[in-house]
């Protein structure tokens, strides 16, 4: 892979069964960057309350991530809301400095405001329970889209994300109550 100046990931949400650290971990192997933002939902405590799920792939993903900051990648953690227990602890911890947001200075200039995003999300931050709720059921969703698409090729149709659909249409209804509320 070509060196690039910064790479950002987000939402990795390890400690999931939805978490492709496998594919993250191929990804990291060879990117070699100045600066990596890690923006939001690296750990998702929301399912670790409910239950431990936690593979090696998942630690191999926090090792992976310290030992690029200690070969001098500036790592930049962002927490998210399922990562927000980490928001208590802003500040340089080794080769990682944990920030509530930042600024990033593009190779022409141009300064970029870096955040999960969360923050401007009104559910998350009004109707925590509700987020709560809505998260139980989108991990129930992505259960099942292993069945829907098994189903799915036997007849011989493409991968179709039923978490995904369901999830855009809920986020378009909120939408239109915002708008008219």
């Amino acid at each position: 892979m070509t060196p690039c100046r910064t790479i950002w990931i987000s939402d990795v949400h390890l400690g999931t069964r939805g978490s492709n650290a496998d594919a993250l971990l191929h990804f990291l192997k060879d990117a070699e960057c100045e600066t990596l933002y890690v923006v939001g939902d690296l750990i998702d405590i929301w399912s670790l309350r409910r239950g431990i799920y936690w593979p090696q792939e998942h630690n191999d993903v926090i090792q992976k991530l310290l030992r690029k900051g200690r070969k001098g990648t500036r790592v930049v953690y962002i927490p998210g809301n399922h990562d927000e227990f980490v928001s208590g602890f802003l500040g340089p911890y080794g080769a990682v400095d944990i920030a509530a947001h930042a600024i990033h200075v593009t190779a022409d200039g141009r300064r970029l405001l870096v955040i999960h995003g969360h923050e401007l999300d009104t559910v998350v931050q009004n109707i925590r329970w509700l987020a709560f709720l809505g998260d139980v059921g989108y991990q129930f969703l992505l259960r099942l889209n292993g069945p829907v698409n098994f189903m799915r090729r036997r007849l011989g149709l493409g991968y179709w994300s039923l978490s995904k659909y369901v999830k855009m249409r809920v986020k378009d209804a909120v939408s239109f109550i915002e708008a008219h509320s």
